[in-house]
Parts: structure tokens; C-alpha cells; sequence
């Protein structure tokens, strides 16, 4: 159940322009669905299509009747009236799916490459709203549903739905613009942390050439504080250079005296 890590919650109406297929249903019928590519739990360890242990009254598929033709801008090309089976209903582990039999919906929904209709789960949130006021308002302000039956005339759109389709921002652009600039932050923040780390590298070099200089001073004193006492010895050894050759020009005279 972890999310990515770039993930951001989205509202209802900004996932409804990103999703694929969105439909107003009642649904007709439940039918258990056996194990499946799209049934199934993390600890069940057998292939799709095996039977499994505990796990039929899990999973589920509904046929479901439109009550409206789809949503504007939709892809399902299908008029009010038609009935169709939806699939991948149930309880799994990270996620619910479910729906009643006698109940309406506004679904979002997606097509796989088998022509099968799945919840469409758009930003890893909710598919299935339930038919209340509340969302009655909210899907028939963002969308337009045409054709519905006479019972649910209320879905029709105001007559300002075109004003505020025109003056409302397409939430997936709006969306990528905050992608993009989450993005351009994060690069920023890694210049900064890369700048930081350079920063840190060349404080310590400065202060390895601070000790290495302190250190250069404190054996240069040294070598000042040696030379100066071997100056000193030096110039106490020199006032006793004249005596010892005076001795030795002593002691070569006389012995030339004698030989």
C-alpha cells in the first residue's frame, strides 16, 4: 500500500478530467468472480484462473444499466440504456471497489487491452461515488450528461456549464504545472545540497592548510630556537680557537728544537 513518492491527493472533479471513461449506472446484478488476473490477494499464491481458499466472496462483478449517456468528452460510445458488465469489484488488500445491487453510481472507468471494464482509479483514489446531492451537484457541473432518463432529470446541466467550462483551468495542465515545478524545486534543492557538500569539502581543506600553516610556524620556531643555541655554541666554542693553536705552534717549534 506505499504510495509513490511524488504522490499528491487531487480533487474529484480535477481526477475526473484525467479519467478515461466516466459513466452515471445503476446497478442491475452482482455476480461472484472466481480468481482471476484481476482478483486476486497478495497471499495467494497460486497462477490466475486456480482455484483459491476463502477468496469468492471477495471478489465480484456488476452489470450495470447507464442512465445517461457517458460524460462529456468521454470515451465509451454507448447511449442510455445500455447494460454492461463491470469487473474487478470487491475487497483486496490495499484498496475497496464495491458497489449494491438496486443502487446508482457515477463510475470512473477504464478499458483494457481485452475490452474489459475496470474501475479507473485515477491518482490511486477513489472510483465509485455514490448517488447523492452533493455529487449529483459536483459531476453535473463538471460534465456534461445528456440523454438521461426521465426519473433522473436533475443531472442536467445548468445553463452557465459552458461559462465555467470556459473559464475553468483543465486541472491535468494545472497539474503538470505543479509536476514540473515540484520537479524544478527538487533540482534545485539537489544543486543546493550538492553547493553545500562542495562548501563543506573546501572548509575542511582550508582548515587542513590552517593546521598545516600553524604547524609550519610551530616548526619553524623550532628550527629558529635550534639554530640560536648552535649559534650560541658555536660562538663560546670560537674564543678557544686561538689557544689551541697557539699550543700546537708551541709544541711543533719544539720539537723541531729537539730533533
Amino acid at each position: 500500500c506505499q504510495l509513490p513518492a511524488e504522490w499528491r491527493p487531487l480533487s474529484e472533479g480535477c481526477r475526473a478530467e484525467l479519467a478515461a471513461i466516466i459513466v452515471y449506472a445503476r446497478v442491475l446484478a452482482l455476480h461472484p468472480d472466481p480468481y482471476g488476473a484481476y482478483n486476486y490477494l497478495p497471499w495467494q499464491r497460486g497462477p490466475p484462473g486456480s482455484p483459491q481458499q476463502g477468496a469468492g466472496d471477495l471478489f465480484y462483478s456488476a452489470e450495470i444499466e447507464l442512465l445517461c449517456d457517458q460524460a462529456w468528452g468521454s470515451m465509451l460510445e454507448v447511449p442510455a440504456g445500455s447494460r454492461l458488465n463491470l469487473t474487478g469489484l470487491g475487497y483486496f488488500s490495499c484498496h475497496s471497489h464495491t458497489v449494491m445491487q438496486g443502487y446508482a453510481y457515477f463510475f470512473f472507468l477504464r478499458m483494457d487491452e481485452n475490452y474489459i471494464l475496470l474501475p479507473h482509479g485515477v491518482n490511486f483514489q477513489e472510483a465509485i461515488f455514490p448517488d447523492t446531492q452533493e455529487n449529483r451537484r459536483m459531476f453535473a457541473s463538471l460534465f456534461q450528461f445528456s440523454n438521461c432518463s426521465q426519473a433522473q432529470h436533475m443531472l442536467s446541466f445548468s445553463s452557465d456549464w459552458e461559462i465555467q467550462e470556459d473559464n475553468r483551468l483543465m486541472c491535468s495542465s494545472v497539474q503538470k504545472a505543479l509536476f514540473e515545478e515540484e520537479d524544478r524545486v527538487k533540482k534545485l534543492q539537489q544543486k543546493v545540497a550538492t553547493l553545500e557538500k562542495r562548501n563543506k569539502q573546501l572548509r575542511d581543506r582550508v582548515k587542513k592548510v590552517k593546521r598545516s600553516l600553524r604547524q609550519a610556524r610551530k616548526n619553524s620556531r623550532h628550527m629558529e630556537l635550534v639554530n640560536r643555541k648552535l649559534s650560541e655554541k658555536l660562538s663560546s666554542a670560537g674564543g678557544q680557537i686561538p689557544y689551541i693553536n697557539s699550543l700546537k705552534q708551541e709544541n711543533s717549534h719544539g720539537t723541531y728544537l729537539k730533533v
